[in-house]
């Protein structure tokens, strides 16, 4: 973990948060994930004219990563549309590098020490405290299948995270699997809203063209800082010190949704960052 890894790492955890808050600020979130799939598929596809082909051993990496992506955005728009973003987001977030820990350990041999262990333990501490505070008390409270639909999205990260560490080892260039992923992915849910909404679509997309191309441009900026992370240094780490977006997604969500923040969440979401430090420092 180099300074150079971190500081990548780091602008990919705010960039990340920024283009889930633009998501999420669309209302209709079909609309929202298709100008951000376009946008990336448009991104990808560009740089795929200037990079290297990813090499054979990675394809089925990618194609399998391609899959768990759409799963991910599928269950990230449903979170979205049923909780706030302040609590979605931090528990979907909060879910992966705790998987991850175990995935890697198990497919990539990447063993954690104490350090990283206390890490989960503290990160998952913060997570159910998020989820708890969530829950509690009356007004715009999400319910059950809000936070069911989170914790599944961080299942689904700590997934394609995996293949993706795996598959961009493989690849020979960081920048090709970049670029022949966000292409793959971003075709999925523009033509599902393709299918779906037919005719209405292309008026439905204009109100929102500009802020939901660029949240496309910013993904493919995070996720690919992240790829290239994970060529220089072990998964898990990686996924933890990403996953520093949790204050950042909370903040916006307070500052831009009008969400509260309160001191319980602050806690808790201080927690899994100290968790995650944790976590980092073992890796």
């Amino acid at each position: 973990m180099t300074p150079l890894v971190v500081a990548a790492v780091l602008t990919a955890a705010i960039t990340h948060a920024s283009w889930n808050a633009i998501a999420h600020g669309i209302r209709d979130q079909l609309l929202a994930f298709t100008l951000v799939g376009t946008g990336g598929a448009v991104c990808g596809a560009t740089m795929a004219f200037f990079t290297p082909l990813p090499a054979p051993a990675a394809w089925p990496f990618l194609i399998a990563s391609a899959v768990l992506h759409v799963v991910y955005q599928s269950l990230l728009m449903r979170s979205f549309r049923l909780g706030e973003f302040g609590q979605m987001y931090p528990i979907a977030r909060g879910t992966a590098p705790l998987v991850v820990t175990v995935l890697a350990a198990v497919f990539v041999h990447e063993i954690p020490d104490g350090w990283a262990l206390a890490g989960v333990a503290l990160a998952s501490a913060g997570l159910v405290g998020i989820a708890l505070w969530g829950i509690r008390g009356s007004g715009a409270v999400p319910h059950w299948p809000a936070l069911v639909a989170a914790l599944a999205t961080g299942l689904s990260i700590a997934a394609y995270t995996t293949v993706d560490g795996l598959g961009v080892r493989a690849s020979g260039s960081s920048l090709g699997y970049t670029a022949w992923l966000m292409t793959l992915v971003g075709l999925a849910i523009p033509a599902y809203a393709l299918t779906t909404r037919r005719g209405r679509l292309i008026a439905e997309l204009r109100s929102f063209a500009v802020r939901g191309l660029t949240g496309g441009l910013l993904s493919v900026f995070a996720y690919g800082l992240v790829l290239w992370a994970q060529t220089q240094a072990p998964l898990a780490p990686i996924a933890a010190l990403r996953e520093s977006s949790i204050i950042v997604g909370a903040a916006i969500g307070a500052l831009f949704f009008k969400e509260r923040f309160g001191g319980p969440r602050i806690a808790a979401a201080g927690l899994m960052v100290v968790g995650i430090g944790l976590m980092l420092h073992g890796g």
